[in-house]
């Protein structure tokens, strides 16, 4: 199979797994299983964000969330400890069912690795790759999920996440996010995370 094939072959096969999601999301008046949506989303995001992206690259962004809804948050204590646990067990998990579908479509080793390591994010801001899928993962939290969090959470909360994100993020990725269609009110709150 030519390059491109197996990469959308390998997207196919990523979104028939998020189709078993449960939890459903309506965009634009359609509704879609939740991590599909999230899969297009980062596939999108990537392409506008990192046109050249290598195909490690856009195959991790498209499985970032694989099959998330198999290992739910409220399984781990719901402390800061719990939470750290889960976001780790979460990059494994993430990373061994991509591995397997790029195994089963006969993707090489060095790029199964590749985006084993990406998804585990290993070495963020010394890794250019890690940055780039970082940046893109914080960008489409702020453009598809930010609004609806805060709605939910303590202007002090949302402000510390925000910061959280803003520290994770290169100069370019900041740079993005700045550019944003955000609400007044979500514009408000990151003009008030960054002052």
């Amino acid at each position: 199979m030519p390059t491109s094939d197996k990469m959308y072959k390998a997207f196919e096969l990523f979104d028939e797994a998020n189709k078993k999601d449960p939890n459903r999301e309506t965009y634009l008046g359609k509704d879609y299983p939740k991590e599909v949506l999230y899969a297009i989303r980062m596939t999108e995001k990537l392409n506008e964000f990192e046109p050249d992206a290598s195909e490690a690259l856009k195959l991790t962004a498209r499985a970032q969330h694989i099959c998330r809804w198999e290992i739910p948050r409220d399984s781990y204590e719901m402390n800061r400890v719990g939470y750290l646990k889960w976001r780790q067990d979460l990059k494994k998990f993430h990373a061994e069912k991509a591995s397997k579908i790029l195994q089963d479509i006969g993707y090489d080793s060095e790029t199964i690795d590749k985006v084993k390591f990406l998804l585990e994010k290993k070495q963020l801001k010394r890794n250019e790759e890690t940055q780039i899928l970082e940046d893109v993962i914080c960008l489409v939290f702020l453009e598809f999920y930010f609004e609806p969090f805060a709605k939910e959470h303590q202007e002090e909360k949302v402000v510390d996440i925000l910061q959280k994100t803003w520290r994770k993020m290169s100069e370019k990725g900041q740079e993005a996010a700045l550019r944003l269609p955000l609400s007044q009110k979500s514009k408000r709150l990151v003009e008030r995370a960054l002052s």
